[in-house]
């Protein structure tokens, strides 16, 4: 009888040892996925024509600078999925210059890459209006966190999204 309470409370340890490391097992919590490549482009007309018209990716939103020249340009290529278009430098070839990554809420998630050892930027409101920070990995590539609160352009070009 004894052994067999053992081998019980061995059985349940072991399964509840087991559903905690499960859990500890989903590191990236608050993370929903990869929302849109930035790339820098020398033509931001042309590009913007390319990716909608012979491409077929509607524009989603644009925001623009103080003069009223666009900052950026966001074109869908899924409901949830964008590519972000910058104006490059003329003449230089177009580049990915960032990868983002939306999130459900912007301070848990600093807060578990700083525990990492991340360097990862305090959170800012954009222009788009969207929450945002970001890390810089060690190949200098630049990770932006986005949360896209509902007054951010994100969050209402994809609720308008047939």
């Amino acid at each position: 009888m004894r052994g067999c309470m053992l081998f019980v409370v061995g059985l349940t340890v072991g399964v509840t040892m087991q559903a905690l490391a499960a859990q500890n097992m989903t590191p990236n919590r608050g993370l929903i996925g990869l929302n849109h490549v930035g790339v820098a482009v020398p033509n931001l007309n042309e590009a913007v024509t390319y990716y909608t018209k012979t491409l077929g990716f509607p524009e989603a939103f644009r925001s623009l600078d103080e003069q009223g020249q666009p900052r950026l340009v966001y074109v869908h290529i899924t409901r949830n999925t964008f590519v972000e278009l910058q104006p490059g430098k003329p003449g230089a070839p177009a580049m990915i210059n960032h990868l983002g990554i939306q999130v459900e809420k912007m301070q848990p998630v600093i807060d578990m890459f700083k525990k990492r050892g991340v360097n990862v930027s305090d959170s800012r409101v954009s222009p788009t209006k969207a929450v945002l920070s970001n890390i810089t990995d060690p190949n200098m590539i630049r990770i932006e966190l986005a949360e896209l609160v509902p007054e951010s352009q994100h969050y209402q070009s994809i609720q308008k999204w047939n």
